[in-house]
């Protein structure tokens, strides 16, 4: 390919974990029709692939690295408003997107995402363009081009599978889950309790070549530590009270396929150095074995958790965060696209109108509103479960607040819709509150961190609402 003919990374990028991201992204990025390129922190192209350079003159022919604006701009010097420069030079790691420059030529970068380093800095970025409406999209054969969503004037709704989306920070991880999908490489999945994980990881397996192969499900968080080991390895006759017959792991139960770790972080240490050897050497010992079996298995991980903080508690193996973070991937939270609600409102009513045989239900305007301004401390799962049950219990064809939150208080003057909208927010805050108590078990400062407020302002909001 000519990207990775003319540009090395491996002679700059010493890191062994950011070598490893580098080189999972050239293996499927040459695969693509995407345009893709990473660039270090003076801008120097270090890998381009092949769609990158299509209509580029003398691309293919370049004898020593450049600028990406000398390759791909022909210009001298760099581009006044670049956003991959500002993101180098943040604090923050964090994706940025594309702005046109003071003379009006825009350089065709869509996004660029931050490649951090063992050490946690930003090396390189990695850099997409502008897809072209006239080349297909490569993604395993879900769908040939994003599916736009029937009845939305959007032309930036997209549709992943099971995925949903409008907002930037959904169409940012489409696209990453299309450029992660056919890599080797393991993926971790960071996201708030209820983000759509699970629903990513098989996404990711359905955009592989993996998708006729089985894909495996572990809620690592729900097996005790003593039979999680046999679980995923297996175990032999008699190598535990109870082990009546050998019994195959789930990691060989998804030979050839995938297998989702989830909450990941809930694991031992003990439990976390077994897998790591799994990881490195490509096999498992079943309990009671000495004989290690070899298995071809994807590993896709996720965690609502900060898996640094954890490693810097020394509650979570650095080496094995390494392992399982090649490629990293953040689920955006239900309030930071608030865009996708309604979207998301009309997928589970039309969803669960069908399994429970109900003609589907219309959603008053203030009904809708009052759902897009909710909290949302469970994120889609829970807005997909009073959805589901607003569906089954309401009596009419038009759901309105009340059929989501409860009953509005009665007030005695003629409602406007000024008030009626601050009523429907009212109701669907303390609806918020009242879901992250029940997710923290009653703990207050637990679901004032749900919530992203103070303990202060908990307080204040449950005597206001009268919660106990």
């Amino acid at each position: 390919m000519a990207g990775s003919q003319q540009f090395s990374f491996s002679y700059k990028f010493q890191d062994p974990i950011l070598a490893a991201r580098l080189e999972a992204l050239q293996l499927l990025a040459d695969r693509i029709s995407h345009r893709v390129m990473v660039v270090d922190r003076d801008l120097t192209v270090i890998y381009a692939n092949e769609s990158a350079w299509e209509g580029k003159e003398g691309g293919q022919a370049q004898a020593r690295p450049a600028k990406c604006y000398e390759a791909f701009l022909q210009r001298k010097d760099p581009c006044e408003m670049c956003p991959a420069t500002k993101a180098f030079e943040s604090e923050s790691a964090t994706a940025v997107s594309c702005t046109t420059s003071e003379d009006g030529t825009r350089c065709g970068m869509r996004q660029a995402f931050p490649l951090l380093s063992s050490q946690g800095t930003t090396d390189c970025m990695l850099v997409m363009f502008k897809t072209d409406s006239a080349r297909p999209h490569v993604d395993g054969g879900l769908a040939k081009t994003p599916a736009r969503i029937a009845g939305q004037g959007h032309s930036d709704t997209v549709r992943l599978g099971n995925l949903i989306g409008q907002s930037a920070a959904m169409r940012q991880l489409c696209d990453m889950i299309r450029l992660v999908a056919d890599s080797l490489a393991t993926v971790l999945l960071h996201g708030e309790s209820g983000t759509g994980k699970e629903l990513v990881a098989r996404t990711i397996h359905q955009l592989s070549y993996r998708r006729s192969q089985p894909f495996v499900v572990v809620d690592c968080g729900s097996i005790p530590e003593t039979l999680l080991e046999s679980e995923l390895f297996g175990h032999v006759k008699g190598a535990f009270t109870g082990a009546v017959s050998s019994r195959k792991g789930l990691f060989e139960e998804a030979d050839g396929g995938t297998i989702f770790l989830d909450e990941i972080v809930d694991t031992s240490l003990n439990f976390q150095a077994k897998l790591l050897r799994v990881l490195q050497e490509g096999e498992v010992k079943p309990v009671g074995s000495t004989r290690p079996t070899k298995v071809d298995v994807r590993v896709i991980s996720a965690t609502n958790k900060d898996v640094l903080e954890q490693v810097k508690a020394r509650a979570f193996r650095e080496d094995l965060y390494y392992r399982l973070a090649v490629l990293p991937l953040l689920l955006p939270p239900l309030r930071d696209r608030r865009e996708d609600i309604p979207l998301l409102v009309d997928h589970f009513v039309a969803a669960a109108s069908g399994r429970h045989r109900k003609p589907a239900p219309t959603i008053t305007t203030e009904a809708m509103q009052a759902l897009t301004e909710a909290a949302w401390g469970g994120n889609v799962r829970e807005l997909q479960h009073i959805i589901e049950r607003a569906v089954v219990t309401a009596a009419g064809q038009a759901l309105t607040c009340a059929d989501f939150f409860g009953p509005a208080p009665i007030v005695a003057s003629a409602p406007d819709l000024r008030r009626v909208a601050a009523e429907a927010k009212s109701m669907a805050e303390r609806g918020g509150i009242v879901e992250a108590l029940r997710q923290a078990t009653g703990n207050k400062a637990e679901a004032a961190r749900i919530l992203k407020i103070s303990r202060a302002s908990l307080y204040n909001k449950l005597r206001a609402y009268g919660i106990k």
